[in-house]
Formats: structure tokens, sequence, C-alpha cells
């Protein structure tokens, strides 16, 4: 090979070395962020009807990422997962299932006052607890309504007071959703219990059919406005401004 050769050779493969390394720049090569855009997150709590939903199966799945655990015989469960949030979170024992919601990392039950919660909020966006549930994971409506703290607390104040109004039963703990307890000990597990009691819980540890129709309605009168829909397909978005309030 003479010299004229190798001139041009040489640039050749410095090319393609940097075209390489571009490459493998462009694939995420020498580790880093995966991209995935997912933070962990840790969501625990307690299912419970009144009692425990001993051994119950948890499943968490947010607007990115998913998990099931399972609870143990107190009802109690952990869960740790790479997340975008929010999440939905279902309990299932024998013939009960519940739901609840999460907006961050922390402290989030499962009880009938945490369905009856899902099933206002749902009002809110002018569909049911099955329509908000099924199309949760690819519409951002839903998304930025349920990782809004403030619309979640209202739609929560809201509910305790038509419990209030329509059962009588002045709640011990009105911050069901996020209030660590153990069931079987006074306080929201007690609050329950008077539930029970009073016809708002089914024999199955449910939301009565009454109740349930009752937070249709209360929820379908305090629309939460919300931005147009996009389906992100679990992209997760932030919080907007409600307009939710109670009955």
């Amino acid at each position: 090979m003479n010299i004229r050769q190798q001139h041009f050779i040489r640039p050749a493969g410095v090319t393609l070395l940097m075209a390489g390394v571009v490459w493998l720049a462009g694939c995420g090569g020498g580790g880093g962020s995966s991209g995935s855009g997912t933070s962990m997150v840790s969501i625990a709590g307690t299912a419970a009807t009144g009692k425990a939903l001993a051994n119950a199966t948890i499943n968490i799945d947010c607007a990115r990422g998913s998990l099931s655990v399972a609870a143990d015989a107190n009802g109690n469960f952990h869960a740790t997962l790479g997340a975008v949030m929010p999440c939905m979170i279902a309990a299932t024992s024998g013939v009960t299932m519940l739901h609840s919601v999460a907006f961050a990392g922390g402290t989030y039950n499962v009880t009938p006052e945490t369905d009856l919660l899902v099933s206002y909020l749902a009002a809110q966006l002018g569909t049911n607890e099955t329509g908000l549930i099924a199309g949760f994971a690819v519409n951002s409506q839903f998304q930025q309504v349920l990782a809004n703290q403030a619309d979640v607390l209202t739609a929560q104040a809201a509910v305790v007071q038509n419990l209030q109004q329509t059962y009588g039963v002045t709640l011990s703990a009105p911050n069901f959703l996020t209030t660590a307890f153990a069931a079987g000990q006074p306080g929201e597990d007690s609050d329950l219990e008077a539930l029970l009691a009073r016809g708002a819980i089914d024999a199955n540890g449910e939301p009565d059919a009454a109740a349930v129709a009752l937070m249709a309605r209360t929820g379908a009168a305090h629309p939460i406005a919300t931005s147009p829909n996009n389906s992100t397909g679990g992209t997760g978005v932030g919080g907007i401004g409600s307009t939710g309030g109670m009955m």
C-alpha cells in the first residue's frame, strides 16, 4: 500500500469511529438514565372493611409503572416501584374488591370510604368508577385530576360531608385516605363499622349501591374543569385547578 492510499484510508477510519461514538450516545451508551422518566415511589397502607382484608391482593397501577403485592394478615401492605404518579390501587379478597388512589408516595388506604372517593371523583370527571379505571392509563384528564392533591382532598371532604348528612355518621378520621390505622382498633376502623351498621357498606364489605349513587349524584353536581384530553399512554401530568366542592 502506498502513502497516498494510507492518507485516504485514515480519515475514513476516524469518521467511522466518530459515527460509532454518536450512535452509542444516542443509545444511552456508557450508563446513566434509561430515559423512562420514572422515580422510585413507596406506597403503603391498610386494606380493610371494618375488619382486615387479610392477605388481599393489592394491585398498584400508575400513569407509568405497576406492581402487585400481598397484604399481610392485618391488611397492611407496602410496595416500592418505579413509577410516574398518580396511581390507582385495587385490593381484592374473595368477592370483595375495593379501590383507592395515590397522588404521591406515602400512606394510602384501601377501604369502602376510599372506594366511594373514587366514585365521587369519577362523577366529577363525567364517568363512573368502572370508566375511570378503564380509561386511567390513557386519559390525561383523569391523570391530571388524580395527581392533583387539592382535587383529591376536596373530593374527600365532600365524601365525608355526604356520609355524615345521609347516614348520620361523624367520622373520627375524616382524612381516611392517608391516615395510617390498624384494623380492629379505634379510629378509622370504628368509622367503617359505624358505616356498615348504618347501611353505607354492604355485607361483602363494599360500598352499598345507594351510597355509590349518592356519590355519583353529588360528584356530578361539582364537575372539575380539565384541559382537553390527550391519550398519553401513561406519561403522567401535573394537576390543575379544581372547581369541585361539597354537596
